[in-house]
C-alpha cells in the first residue's frame, strides 16, 4: 500500500470523523435512552436521586452527539433542551403505540410484553426520537438512528416520514418506509411492506416523494405503495403483494385476483 493512498485515507477521514458523530456512540444513546423509558430495572429499581443523574447523564450523551454534527455549542444545547423537554410527549405516544399493537395483535399479552419484546415496536420508538431531532434540522444523527434500528429489527423508517398515533407493526422485518410519506392515525403494517418512491418519475429530492397513508388503513404483506401523489383513503384495506402507484379512495379493499384451475386428467 503506497504512502500516498495512506495519506488519502487519512485524510479523508479526518474530514468525515469532523463531520459525522460516532456511530457506535449514536447507537449507544439510542439503547440507553429506550432502557431508560421501557427497560424495567433499568432506573426504576433506583433511588430517585439516581434516575435523576441518569437523566441529566443522557441529556449530556445527547449534547455531545449533536455538538458533533453542528459544531455549536449554543446551538447543541438548544437542541438537547428541546428534545427533552418533549421527551414526555414522545413517551406517551409511544405508550399509545404499544398499546394498539397489544390490542390487535392476539399473540401479544399485554403492552408491557410489547414494550420489551417486539421489534416493530423498537422500530416505531427510534423512529420517533429521530423524527424529533429530524424536525429540528439536525444533519446525519438522525439518520444514524433509525439505521441502527433497521440493523436490528430489519425494519427501515426514514426520520423525515410522518406518523400519526397508533401505529401497529406486526412482524415487521422487510419494511420500508420512505422520507416524505405520511401516515395517519392507526395504520397497521405487515411484514414486507414498502411505501417508497417512483424512481425515474421526475420526483426531486425536495418534492413529496412517498404516499400518503389515511387513518385506520390496513396494508397487509408484501404490498408496495409508490409515488408522492398516491392517496390511500382513510379506512381502506390493502392486500397482501399488491402493487399501487395510483390513489383509491376511502373505504376500499384492493386485492389481487387469486384463481385456482383445476387441471383436467
Amino acid at each position: 500500500m503506497s504512502k500516498a493512498f495512506i495519506k488519502q485515507l487519512y485524510d479523508r477521514n479526518q474530514k468525515v470523523s469532523s463531520a459525522f458523530p460516532d456511530k457506535e456512540s449514536a447507537d449507544d444513546f439510542v439503547d440507553q435512552l429506550f432502557n431508560f423509558l421501557f427497560i424495567p430495572g433499568s432506573g426504576r429499581n433506583q433511588p430517585l436521586t439516581e434516575v435523576e443523574k441518569e437523566f441529566d447523564s443522557l441529556k449530556s450523551y445527547l449534547s455531545t452527539l449533536v455538538y458533533d454534527v453542528i459544531h455549536d455549542g449554543q446551538e447543541s444545547q438548544r437542541v438537547t433542551e428541546y428534545f427533552f423537554k418533549v421527551l414526555p410527549d414522545i413517551y406517551n405516544a409511544l405508550l399509545i403505540d404499544a398499546a394498539a399493537i397489544a390490542k390487535y395483535d392476539p399473540a401479544a399479552t399485554s403492552p408491557e410484553e410489547v414494550v420489551v419484546a417486539y421489534p416493530g415496536f423498537y422500530a416505531i420508538a427510534v423512529y420517533r426520537f429521530a423524527h424529533e431531532l429530524y424536525k429540528l434540522k439536525v444533519k446525519t444523527l438522525p439518520r444514524l438512528f433509525t439505521e441502527y434500528a433497521h440493523r436490528e429489527t430489519g425494519i427501515d423508517i426514514h426520520p423525515g416520514a410522518q406518523i400519526g398515533e397508533g401505529f401497529f407493526i406486526d412482524h415487521g422485518t422487510g419494511i420500508v418506509i420512505g422520507e416524505t410519506s405520511v401516515i395517519g392515525n392507526n395504520v397497521k403494517i405487515y411484514q414486507g411492506v414498502t411505501i417508497g418512491a417512483l424512481l425515474g418519475a421526475g420526483e426531486k429530492q425536495e418534492s413529496k416523494r412517498h404516499p400518503t397513508i389515511e387513518d385506520e388503513v390496513i396494508i397487509y404483506a408484501g404490498a408496495t405503495i409508490l409515488g408522492g401523489e398516491t392517496v390511500i383513503g382513510q379506512g381502506s384495506t390493502i392486500g397482501g403483494n399488491v402493487w399501487l402507484t395510483r390513489s383509491v379512495p376511502a373505504n376500499s379493499f384492493v386485492y389481487q385476483k387469486n384463481e385456482t384451475v383445476q387441471q383436467v386428467a
